[in-house]
């Protein structure tokens, strides 16, 4: 029999009177030997009053006769419905039982439900010592049947009770948890399955004790506290935890994570995802959460991504975070652009001051996950529409324009879409039938209220021969996906518009591939209206203009255009982080979207709709992705305050002037108008554009002054073009006409300026045109002459061997340290052919090793490519950087994944008397290659030593950061 009689909880509730929501603590201490209203739970069991043992006093309540393991101590508990009430009391065994599990267990019978058994609070109890026992209760629905009784995973087991507490919280949402195990116990932490949690002096991270979790059975079993009322829905929390691996494990990875349950159907999400924690390390997993639905179970737990190793935890804390008030004597963003303003949107954003910035500034939404169709569809045919439904029903409440995103992907697609019922893979028929019952389902039952659907995301590949991304889509389908998908989407709703969207748009090739491919399908009859640019950039690259090029090349098409995931990171490249934000990046950042709504005023006409990826820098994906770091990508920031990128959408006149740095390489020019190869070295700083009317400046540094140029695109001459070039207050005014120490030369768009000024640091250019001016306003600085080498037009054979062909190719050598003063160097040499530059490495280094685990510290020859030369701080998507061990090693770095490159190189090494010989074939497809034809370039050597990385030295990049962006290499010049 699972649960007593109604007689007998009757008979309990008689002996405790209920409390009022906000009583005093309630205590069960034994001391007047009575049971103070406890009785037993199942036949047979006997509770009584004894003096054998107390946690405190003389008296405790003893349970004995149990045959099951639910039998025991039981109580009708003063618990009233709203109320979130901590638990506490103390428990031991008899001397002599086996250690067994402990819990107390609340049961009830929610009003027209079934009976629910609902853990409070668990600890592994032994017979040498009292154990806490502590938790949070909360019931928010109708309920019979009250009872809180204790259990024991020993069917058998007699133990004692004491200290018993109830104590009934003021507003346990607001109280911060902290638990640190000093006191020997668990302090409300229980096992989520066989683990066991044990406080103890084996490791701490604070104090002298820590929490040790063992005997995990699985990934997800671990130590979990109840948090259920002490989380209030549309609140936010900050979380965080130490931890560190167990005795014997050499390597892990531990995330932060919650469960709750709604209806009894359980969800999980992660707070901090599974992060590397090193043998012998404590590491903090730190993130913030907001409860955004309604619970009846809320529970945070650690859990690894994979085994069931050993760990500690310590120093937990959950802190309840006020929210600031959003600013309400600022414009609304809606209201100062020309276009529909949009954002990115979870279900947490809809609620509390995220919801109310949301409405007053956006009226534009795109549910970021919840429509996609591991959402929608997790298993065939059984749809899930809760969470897309409630954000929907949010734009429409709130007169939004509401944009559907994403009907086909090739991430987040659940695998069952592409099996087949006896093969691994699906056929085409099968996958096109889905395809076709998931679009109509979706895009029928938002009829009239998703106004915008991306009916197919990211499916251009550009390094691909034809542009198309080999998804299973694709490989299983062909085309026929994509033809499919918006044929049934328009059948579906055909006031929809229908919608392409990709990422890297701005970037020509992949501008080009996608252009082909719109093109293609609008020939065919396919109904896109329109095509979606992501817009994922950062503060430095690249520039606005590309942007403002793919607009006008999509609209040769006639087709809608919307920019759908704009943010601005912060970083330029994928491994930098900053404890907290340097102001002067923000003012950057805000210049930077200055220049892209400029963009996108100059072109509303062709762009509909502009949203961010997120209402507020505190929940943008880039705080996670590609590692966790602070990021400040959006309009408001963490706090949901404005800064400088909202008042560079609002009201630019209110942005701190930026002062922008640039490099003045040494070099001569010849003063006469031409370009010569010494500016071609290095890509032209950008001049914001204003109407027509845009300009690049570079600087190298002399003996004689400061070279300068100004590239003006100007097509409409007039007496008043001019440029000024103003160096540490001295002005310098040159006209179309030329001026002293300056030369002007017409060009196809504008014209060219060439000066010598005086040397200086404060530098300020300005074009100027019929009233109107554009600058740049910064400092420049001096810096080593970029180093220029050439390649032969030859062919070699990449066999290791240093054939005679290549004695026609000049030699450079690496003597720039960036580690060490001497040690392994290498003489090079770079021949083309094709599309492919050859480089061979004769390298000097005595000693080899490749003893350490990480190639970058083994002995290597790294060879840098930069098909563009655009010296950008970060890789763009066909950069590359190709290191070859002295025994032949290839590994690949550059852009994130290094996906868009890593089998462009081929390398053989072979040791030689004194060192070892790297001939490596690198094919650049990205570009004709011809004579004249400028690569950014560099090699650097890696010198070890056993294990140790002891000497690296390139050509020319000094910086030590080579592997992070292209700014600093040298310049390899394509010859006859």
């Amino acid at each position: 029999m699972r649960t007593l009689r109604a007689l007998v909880a009757a008979a309990l509730l008689c002996l405790v009177p209920v409390l009022p929501a906000h009583a005093a603590d309630l205590t069960y201490d034994f001391e007047d030997g009575t049971t103070q209203g406890w009785g037993p739970r199942g036949g047979g069991v006997s509770v009584a009053v004894t003096t054998d043992a107390a946690h405190a006093g003389t008296n405790s309540l003893l349970t004995t006769g149990r045959t099951d393991t639910w039998h025991g101590a039981s109580i009708a508990p003063p618990f009233v419905k709203g109320v979130t009430y901590r638990v506490t009391a103390y428990a031991r065994l008899v001397t002599g039982q086996p250690a067994s599990t402990i819990a107390l267990t609340v049961q009830r019978t929610p009003t027209g439900g079934e009976t629910t058994y609902e853990r409070v609070a668990a600890a592994t109890v032994t017979d040498g010592e009292w154990v806490r026992l502590a938790g949070t209760y909360l019931f928010t629905a109708d309920s019979t049947d009250l009872q809180l009784y204790a259990e024991s995973s020993d069917a058998t087991s007699q133990y004692y009770l004491d200290d018993i507490v109830f104590s009934p919280q003021g507003d346990p949402t607001r109280e911060p948890i902290t638990t640190d195990f000093e006191d020997g116990t668990t302090q409300d932490w229980s096992p989520r399955a066989a683990a066991s949690l044990q406080a103890g002096t084996a490791a701490a991270h604070g104090g002298a004790r820590s929490l040790a979790v063992t005997g995990r059975s699985a990934s997800w079993d671990g130590p979990a506290m109840n948090v259920l009322g002490r989380m209030g829905k549309g609140d936010k929390y900050a979380l965080s935890v130490w931890v560190r691996l167990g005795p014997d494990t050499t390597a892990g990875r531990l995330g932060l994570s919650i469960e709750r349950r709604t209806g009894g159907t359980p969800s999980y999400e992660r707070i901090v995802p599974p992060k590397d924690v090193p043998a012998g390390q404590w590491v903090q997993l730190a993130g913030t959460y907001t409860l955004a639905y309604d619970v009846d179970f809320l529970s945070v737990y650690l859990e690894s991504d994979s085994g069931a190793f050993p760990f500690y935890l310590d120093d937990f804390a959950m802190t309840y975070i006020e929210p600031k008030p959003i600013q309400t004597d600022i414009p609304a963003l809606k209201d100062e652009v020309p276009f529909i303003m949009g954002s990115a949107l979870t279900r947490p954003d809809t609620l509390g001051v995220h919801g109310q910035l949301l409405a007053r500034h956006f009226n534009g939404i795109t549910p970021g996950n919840e429509l996609k169709w591991d959402a929608t569809e997790p298993r065939e045919g059984e749809f899930a529409f809760a969470d897309g439904d409630h954000l929907v029903d949010f734009g429409v409440e709130h007169d939004m324009t509401v944009r559907g995103h994403t009907l086909v992907w090739h991430s987040q697609t659940p695998a069952w879409v592409f099996e087949g019922a006896d093969v691994k893979e699906v056929d085409k028929e099968t996958l096109l039938r889905r395809l076709e019952n998931h679009v109509r389902t979706l895009v029928t039952r938002y009829k009239d209220k998703v106004a915008v659907w991306d009916v197919v995301n990211e499916v251009i590949d550009e390094n691909q021969p034809d542009g198309l991304r080999r998804s299973k889509w694709f490989e299983i389908a062909g085309l026929d996906y994509i033809r499919t998908a918006f044929r049934v989407a328009r059948e579906a709703d055909p006031d929809a518009k229908l919608f392409i969207n990709d990422y890297n748009t701005e970037f020509p090739r992949k501008r080009e591939a996608l252009y082909a491919l719109v093109k293609q399908l609008q020939d065919e009859g396919v109904p896109i209206d329109g095509v979606g640019h992501q817009l994922h950039l950062n503060i430095e690259q690249p520039p606005a203009s590309y942007v403002e090029d793919t607009i006008e090349r999509f609209a040769t098409l006639g087709v809608d255009q919307q920019v759908t995931e704009l943010d601005v990171s912060i970083y330029t490249d994928f491994v930098s982080s900053y404890p907290s934000i340097p102001p002067e990046l923000l003012v950057e950042q805000g210049h930077r979207y200055k220049a892209l709504f400029d963009v996108f005023r100059r072109q509303a006409s062709k762009l509909s709709s502009v949203t961010v990826w997120g209402e507020s820098d505190d929940v943008s994906w880039l705080n996670t992705w590609p590692i966790p770091r602070l990021n400040a990508p959006l309009l408001f920031d963490h706090d949901l305050q404005a800064k400088p990128a909202y008042w560079a959408v609002v009201d630019p006149s209110k942005l701190p002037p930026l002062v922008r740095k640039l490099e003045a390489p040494a070099g001569t020019v010849k003063v006469d108008g031409k370009r010569d190869l010494q500016w071609d070295l290095l890509p032209d700083a950008p001049l914001p554009r204003v109407g027509g009317v845009s300009a690049g400046f570079q600087a190298r540094s002399a003996p004689g002054g400061l070279y300068v140029l100004a590239e003006v695109t100007d097509p409409t001459v007039s007496s008043q073009d001019k440029v000024t070039f103003t160096v540490d207050g001295t002005m310098y005014t040159v006209t179309r006409a030329g001026g002293p120490k300056a030369a002007v030369r017409r060009t196809t768009t504008g014209y060219r300026v060439e000066a010598l000024v005086k040397k200086g640091t404060e530098v300020d250019v300005r074009v100027h045109d019929a009233g109107t001016a554009i600058s740049w306003t910064g400092k420049v600085t001096t810096a080593p002459a970029v180093k220029l080498a050439s390649a032969a037009h030859r062919t070699p054979v990449v066999d290791g061997v240093a054939e005679p062909v290549w004695r026609v190719a000049p030699e450079i050598r690496t003597a720039t340290w960036i580690q060490g003063t001497s040690g392994a160097t290498a003489r090079v040499r770079s021949l083309w052919s094709g599309s492919t530059l050859y480089v061979l490495a004769q390298v000097a280094d005595p000693t080899l090793s490749e003893e350490s685990p990480n190639p970058w510290e083994q002995d290597s020859v790294e060879i840098f490519v930069d098909p563009g030369n655009g010296k950008t701080k970060g890789y763009t998507d066909d950069d590359g950087q190709y290191r070859v061990s002295f025994s032949g090693h290839v590994t690949v770095g550059g852009t994130f994944d290094a996906a868009g490159v890593k089998d462009n190189v081929t390398a053989v090494a072979k040791t030689v008397p004194g060192g070892y010989v790297v001939e490596a074939a690198i094919k650049l497809p990205t570009i004709t290659l011809a004579e004249g034809t400028l690569l950014g370039f560099d090699v650097q050597v890696n010198d070890a030593t056993g294990t140790a990385h002891t000497g690296a030295v390139t050509w020319n990049d000094a910086t030590g950061r080579s592997y992070l962006d292209t700014s600093h290499w040298g310049v390899l010049r394509l010859a006859d």
